[in-house]
């Protein structure tokens, strides 16, 4: 009985341990797909595809058929998309397109987003229904910098209406230099 669960515990952490690491692979790759970065996409995917099968193949010639394999399985999956979410968070950089709608037009705001290093463009946005005469900023952001941007716009405009967008290409504009 001992050699049973042993078999059992040992194919139950060989299969979470694998899941944990072709499911941060899986979330890489797809993000590195969208990104244009076909090349590394494909090598993240040959190591994803060769992980699982070894996973798959161990877990079935242990013979053990166990609701537990099972359990295993979904545990890797889960802690492996927690982990895929923070290294693409953390390794795979991006730019953003930042729109912000003003609640007037306020060329101080614009000035203190420029002096904060950020690159704005402005677009006049005319009286509607909605209000007043505004202006409507176009920022070109490294991912990273959203939250100071956000905070920043807040602090100066609490009314203002932002929308962000992923960019898959910028050619010139102005970039903060590190």
């Amino acid at each position: 009985m001992p050699v049973m669960i042993a078999t059992i515990l040992w194919a139950c952490l060989k299969v979470m341990v694998g899941r944990m690491l072709d499911v941060p692979l899986q979330t890489v790759r797809m993000i590195l797909v969208v990104k244009g970065k076909s090349f590394l996409a494909a090598v993240a995917g040959f190591l994803e595809t060769f992980i699982w099968f070894v996973v798959v193949r161990d877990a079935i010639q242990t013979g053990v058929e166990s609701v537990f394999v099972a359990i295993a399985y979904g545990l890797g999956f889960a802690f492996g998309t927690l982990i895929g979410g923070a290294l693409a968070k953390k390794f795979i950089r991006g730019n953003m397109e930042v729109q912000v709608v003003t609640g007037k037009r306020d060329d101080e705001m614009v000035q203190k987003i420029r002096e904060a290093g950020f690159g704005v463009s402005v677009v006049d946005v005319h009286e509607s229904e909605y209000g007043c005469e505004k202006y409507m900023l176009f920022i070109e952001i490294e991912d990273i910098r959203l939250a100071d941007l956000r905070r920043l716009v807040k602090s100066l405009d609490p009314d203002a209406f932002i929308v962000v967008h992923e960019t898959k290409y910028v050619q010139n504009g102005y970039f903060l230099k590190k």
